[in-house]
């Protein structure tokens, strides 16, 4: 099935968006922290909302644990992510958050005590290959970013590998509006705990306007991606999620063009359809090889319909 992988290409997307939302509120005088937070705020509300819509029963707090934890890597990849956007570019950024690929692939081996198939491998050096074209990286001086730029930028993308890690492991007899609610208000207290809770009370997020940039956080930097990764990770796989979730940067680059006026080169353009071409690889193989033991088995069953009946 095809659904399962759209909605993490979905989920995916919706990050995307994340960084240029910032970006806009901190050109409207608000800081990351204070972005950050009303982003986990509103995002909070809006699940409690769904919540109370779509679950007719009582909260379940059954796999309470897992739930905590993916609050926290929730919470900390945009507080960590936050951080990096006020030492980086939110081009570079996102490179640097684009790491989680192979560092989810690893967490992935690791917890699997298996190596990645070569079908794997080989989109994943096809997506590196396209990240720093994709981002606009080539021919830029990297000599004046500061050095804990670097630092915040892949610590996002290891509490991103973390946050899809915890995703993956379903909650059994909990459904998803549970689940959601559950993990947004453990990452609304991470949140709370080291950004800008005060805005909540003095009067920033409401009378000021900063509710309008939480909102869209809080939908595509919370609700939307924790919802589906919570359905299609699972049954997607850590290391495929990873792959899928490529989509990111190329979104990440559409999106600052459009709201931020940033110029997008021919080399870019190149770089995301080689990062196109890379998520699209393990499908189309899988497709293919699908495909053909389809056919051989058709062309077995011809010559043999004792084989079609015993299949039946």
């Amino acid at each position: 099935m095809y659904i399962y992988p759209l909605l993490v290409v979905i989920a995916a997307s919706s990050y995307g968006v994340v960084s240029t939302i910032i970006k806009l509120a901190m050109q409207s005088g608000f800081s990351a922290s204070e972005a950050v937070t009303s982003q986990f705020f509103i995002g909070f509300c809006i699940a409690v909302c769904i919540f109370l819509v779509t679950n007719r029963t009582k909260l379940s707090f059954k796999g309470v644990k897992l739930l905590i934890l993916a609050g926290v890597f929730t919470g900390l990849t945009n507080i960590v992510y936050g951080h990096s956007l006020n030492y980086l570019p939110a081009s570079l950024a996102v490179v640097l958050l684009f790491q989680f690929t192979w560092i989810g692939m690893l967490i992935s081996c690791i917890t699997k005590r298996q190596l990645p198939s070569r079908m794997e491998l080989i989109s994943l050096i096809i997506l590196i290959v396209g990240t720093i074209p994709a981002a606009g990286l080539i021919d830029v001086d990297l000599s004046q970013i500061p050095f804990q730029g670097w630092l915040w930028g892949l610590a996002a993308a290891i509490c991103y590998s973390l946050f899809l890690y915890v995703n993956g492991k379903a909650t059994e007899n909990m459904n998803t509006s549970n689940r959601l609610v559950l993990v947004s208000f453990f990452a609304f207290m991470m949140s709370a705990a080291f950004q800008s809770p005060e805005i909540i009370w003095n009067g920033t997020l409401f009378s000021e306007g900063l509710w309008m940039y939480g909102l869209a956080l809080g939908l595509f930097g919370l609700v939307i991606p924790v919802f589906l990764f919570s359905i299609s990770v699972p049954k997607v796989g850590l290391g495929m999620s990873s792959i899928l979730s490529a989509i990111e940067l190329p979104i990440a680059v559409m999106v600052s063009v459009i709201l931020l006026s940033e110029t997008v080169t021919s080399l870019q353009i190149a770089g995301i359809v080689i990062i196109l071409l890379g998520m699209s690889l393990p499908t189309m193989l899988n497709r293919n090889i699908f495909r053909g033991k389809n056919k051989a088995f058709k062309t077995v069953s011809k010559h043999d319909p004792h084989l079609l009946k015993k299949s039946s």
